[in-house]
């Protein structure tokens, strides 16, 4: 009824005080049954924020309540794997043209092949951790550093978050960065033509950041992941969309220039210099794994997902499904590009086309990424947001700015529910992301520096050691071994992915004019 769940929302706001735990328990007993109140003795005395859990509910509960007292989950295996399509098919695809040409035809495949692998198989041992125990009726985790915190604790619950959220922070601004990018290639690309090629036309770049910020300060007062399944969706298809368009255009450079460019080995030596290609190299491995990390959201993305049947079932088949997707887009946009362009395959792959015709459909591809970006940012966003939520509630219970919510009447959506907490975090969040990116629009750099230092941690040594606790499994035995191996050789990649980074900061800092960017 409306009835009981207004009551079991309440608790789930964490009200601490006494006498309102006494009220809403003494309100529940009457609206479930004497069984349940006598089950909820071991709440008095809890003094952490708290949810209904299975104990507070009968089994066959209310129809609009899931298993820990919170209201039904109604996601599916199509629209979580519309939000890991998001999360991993960003802009990225576009630079594995200039990553494959530093590693040439053999090892450029060969390694983005191998960490789609990697990234499936880990993502598979991370979705055996959303329940704690049985996979069916154990205890929930909701967020990544839940799951940590609940399998492994200690210190490494503290590194988990420090690294989790520092990155998707990055995330976000470096998709600022990028959004901007292809808002100024489409405001060029206009004015050369429109000039006849007479002018530069000069564009800044901090214009259209203030423009993506105002977009996601609106998107980001949407409440939580299971409300973004529409932009996910639309996020996805678009980038779809100018994946293709980069494909396309590749297919037909490549049957103009009447031959497939590049070499086995990669870069030529003379192009480069030795060292500057042993840098490259190592920053292309970087890129590669940067790509396809999106472990960091995974669990948030489980906890949408309906059940039954559980929930690790649906979101392996989602995670195989975006992987096989995600690679074969990555494969064909890569390899295109680096057939087209050779040694000389740009960082973007739509730039390299230049401001040529069909430049009208080199248009539709960036307003692409500029929609699928604003997407993704969202969906990167949202399990920060929570976490400094969920800790502001348990900090401040009882404020009135933090828990109360205001209904706003929103016609043919039905109510807003409006935080004023939500509002000027998430508002300020944003802006402190764009005005990062106006200071240091080189931050893609840093940012892939973030997603190496991530890859390994949260990719796969979390992964792995949480499965080897959930799954009891020996130490040094075979499988334990082989486990480890896999950690070890994945941390030595995301090492060297770092030098390669690092070594891309130093040359951007030589020319660096903070809040003076322009193309």
């Amino acid at each position: 009824t409306e009835e009981e769940e207004a009551f079991i929302l309440t608790f789930n706001k964490g009200w601490r005080r006494e006498q309102t735990r006494e009220r809403a328990i003494q309100k529940l007993s009457l609206l479930m049954g004497e069984n349940a109140a006598s089950k909820n003795h071991h709440l008095h005395n809890h003094h952490q924020v708290f949810d209904i859990s299975i104990d507070v509910l009968p089994q066959n509960g209310s129809k609009c309540l899931d298993d820990d007292g919170r209201l039904k989950r109604t996601g599916t295996l199509w629209t979580a794997s519309a939000h890991i399509i998001t999360a991993v098919i960003g802009s990225g695809v576009l630079s594995l043209a200039w990553a494959i040409a530093q590693l040439g035809w053999v090892a450029g495949p060969a390694v983005m092949f191998l960490f789609s692998l990697v990234t499936y198989y880990t993502s598979s041992l991370l979705t055996d951790c959303y329940r704690t125990g049985d996979p069916d009726t154990g205890k929930r985790n909701y967020t990544y550093m839940d799951a940590v915190q609940s399998i492994l604790g200690g210190v490494r619950v503290k590194f988990c978050g420090f690294i989790q959220y520092l990155g998707l922070f990055g995330i976000a601004i470096g998709y600022t960065i990028a959004s901007s990018i292809s808002m100024m290639a489409i405001k060029r690309s206009n004015c050369f033509h429109q000039s006849r090629g007479q002018n530069p036309c000069h564009v800044s770049s901090n214009p259209y950041m203030i423009m993506f910020g105002i977009a996601e300060i609106l998107l980001s007062q949407i409440p939580d992941f299971d409300q973004l399944w529409w932009l996910s969706i639309v996020a996805a298809v678009m980038s779809f969309t100018y994946s293709s368009i980069g494909l396309g255009l590749g297919i037909g450079k490549v049957a103009a220039n009447g031959t497939f460019k590049g070499s086995l080995t990669g870069i030529s030596i003379g192009t480069v210099t030795e060292t500057e290609k042993i840098w490259r190299s190592f920053q292309a491995l970087g890129a590669i794994a940067f790509a396809y990390s999106y472990s960091v959201i995974l669990i948030e993305i489980q906890d949408t997902v309906r059940s039954p049947p559980a929930e690790s079932k649906t979101m392996k088949k989602a995670a195989s499904i975006s992987i096989v997707v995600t690679t074969t887009f990555y494969m064909l946009c890569g390899c295109m590009g680096y057939a087209a362009f050779g040694d000389l395959a740009p960082g973007n792959l739509l730039t390299g086309f230049g401001f040529y015709n069909p430049y009208w459909l080199i248009d539709i591809a960036n307003v692409a990424i500029v929609i699928h970006l604003v997407g993704a940012y969202q969906v990167f966003c949202q399990p920060l947001f929570a976490f400094i939520e969920k800790w502001a509630n348990q900090k401040w219970p009882e404020s009135y700015f933090v828990t109360k919510e205001f209904k706003i009447p929103v016609p043919g959506f039905g109510p807003y529910k409006l935080n004023l907490f939500r509002l000027a975090w998430r508002t300020i969040f944003v802006i402190s992301t764009t005005i990062i990116s106006m200071l240091l629009p080189f931050f893609n750099d840093v940012v892939g520096i973030l997603g190496a230092l991530g890859f390994w941690p949260l990719t796969v040594y979390f992964p792995v050691e949480m499965y080897i606790v959930q799954k009891k499994i020996p130490r040094w035995s075979i499988t334990w071994i082989c486990l480890q191996m896999l950690s070890m050789a994945c941390l030595v990649i995301s090492l060297v992915a770092v030098a390669g980074s690092l070594a891309g900061v130093v040359l951007d800092l030589k020319v660096y004019k903070p809040f003076k960017t322009s193309y």
